[in-house]
């Protein structure tokens, strides 16, 4: 597509300008102070929350509780494959038990639902999440809805989004949670900020607008029939894009100083992988800046695994057994 058509689709793009009441001297002063943004390293994020979650089920383990996850995969999707594979791994590194059940494309979804509803009563697993996308033939929603909100560790239960109005949550879904822990990360604050978020999907926008308004920020949704997106991002402290539009995010409409968490991820015909953002260009403006690959995406299954952990704590807590990292650093 080309970059005109990605400007149409989420409204034209506004070149930023100076004030009139600007002195030329003054003009040129703004044009020399080039900033380049920090990058926001999601490999090393993750591994700080991995290290984390590697003591906190050590610990369980000691008490008797192994973490365990469960994933249904249905049909052989090489991409789910690949996806799979690596939350099999991330589980091993961080010390949970995990198991595999797939079924085959032409599977009755009957026979899937009655799966999930006997792992929902097995003590032993703590999380399940049913990898996606599903064969035509099944009604994804209903599948979702067959998972304990208590082990819905994906976040995609019905309860744990509406949860997110009330900030309430069990499971916040993975790649808006992988977002605000980069954030705590890098000390970037939250509070009182202009946040804008374009794209609004189920899984991504809707729920880190959600999420970010539960940490007092201002929040502002574009979408791809919003009108002259440019007027909206240039007011960002902080800006997520979750798009899916190469390079939808130029430098102009970027504010000096600003927070870019590029959650797109791109195939372009040649083969390489870009974000949503314009990163050589936007980097020159930003304060911060995620790059594609190697920013929000590593954090994707990091919070899958945090949030297996965190189900096992609290199965753990029901039966009277206190494991978290406070109550470890003072025993």
């Amino acid at each position: 597509m080309s970059q005109t058509g990605l400007s149409q689709s989420f409204g034209r793009v506004k070149t930023e300008t100076l004030p009139h009441s600007m002195q030329p001297h003054e003009a040129k002063a703004q044009r020399d102070l080039i900033m380049v943004a920090k990058i926001i390293d999601g490999h090393a994020v993750s591994r700080k929350v991995r290290q984390e979650c590697r003591v906190l089920s050590d610990a369980l383990k000691e008490q008797g509780v192994q973490p365990g996850l469960a994933v249904i995969i249905v049909g052989d999707n090489p991409a789910s494959k690949v996806y799979v594979a690596n939350k099999i791994k991330a589980c091993t590194e961080v010390g949970l038990q995990s198991k595999v059940y797939a079924f085959d494309a032409n599977t009755p979804d009957t026979v899937v639902e009655a799966e999930i509803e006997r792992l929902n009563l097995d003590p032993a697993v703590h999380g399940i999440l049913v990898q996606l996308p599903l064969p035509l033939h099944f009604d994804a929603r209903r599948v979702l809805g067959k998972i304990s909100s208590d082990k819905d560790v994906d976040g995609f239960h019905l309860y744990n989004v509406g949860a997110l109005v009330l900030g309430d949550t069990v499971f916040p879904p993975c790649t808006p949670y992988g977002v605000q822990k980069m954030l705590e990360y890098e000390n970037i604050p939250v509070e009182g900020q202009n946040v804008v978020v374009v794209g609004a999907s189920n899984i991504v926008g809707k729920p880190m607008a959600l999420m970010l308004m539960q940490k007092d920020a201002t929040v502002c949704i574009c979408h791809a029939k919003t009108r002259d997106l440019a007027q909206f991002t240039i007011l960002a402290d902080i800006l997520v894009v979750a798009a899916g539009r190469p390079n939808l995010i130029l430098p102009q409409m970027v504010r000096t100083g600003a927070v870019v968490i590029d959650v797109g991820i791109n195939r372009l015909p040649d083969g390489r992988l870009v974000g949503d953002v314009d990163f050589e260009g936007v980097r020159q403006k930003a304060s911060y800046i995620t790059p594609v690959p190697g920013g929000v995406g590593p954090m994707t299954v990091t919070m899958l695994v945090h949030n297996t952990v965190q189900s096992a704590q609290r199965h753990a807590a029901a039966r009277g057994i206190d494991v978290s990292l406070k109550h470890l650093a003072t025993s």
